[in-house]
């Protein structure tokens, strides 16, 4: 190798921060696989969480984890029936992936040392 330069450019991944409903919304595209597109997202946060969020909420939260990388989407063929459109489906990416790892890793360092349930104290 007369001459020639090798070079190497080592990246470091940014920690991804989530906050609660990134992180809610990111497991239940992992849970549905194949079956994650905006309605069936919805309810499995709301059998989940109890809560109803709406659907402008759901696809700001959906983009926006896009954005970071953690998710990509795509659009199935139209739905057969009179009528039928296509839906958004979103599939978790290798980055996605790692952020629930981490995001796991972080709950369990937090929890550590509590052996036991919490039991409140009665005064």
């Amino acid at each position: 190798m007369c001459g020639a330069d090798l070079f190497y450019k080592l990246v470091v991944m940014p920690i991804v921060t989530l906050g609660a409903l990134e992180l809610t919304t990111l497991l239940a595209v992992a849970r549905l696989r194949n079956e994650a597109y905006g309605l069936a997202i919805k309810r499995d946060l709301a059998a989940r969480t109890g809560r109803d969020y709406s659907v402008g909420a759901l696809y700001t939260t959906l983009q926006r984890l896009e954005d970071k990388g953690l998710l990509t989407s795509r659009h199935s063929e139209p739905l057969p029936v009179r009528g039928g459109r296509s839906r958004r489906h979103f599939t978790l990416t290798g980055a996605g992936a790692r952020a629930l790892r981490e995001a796991e890793r972080h709950a369990a360092s937090i929890w550590a040392g509590i052996g036991k349930p919490l039991r409140p104290r009665l005064a």
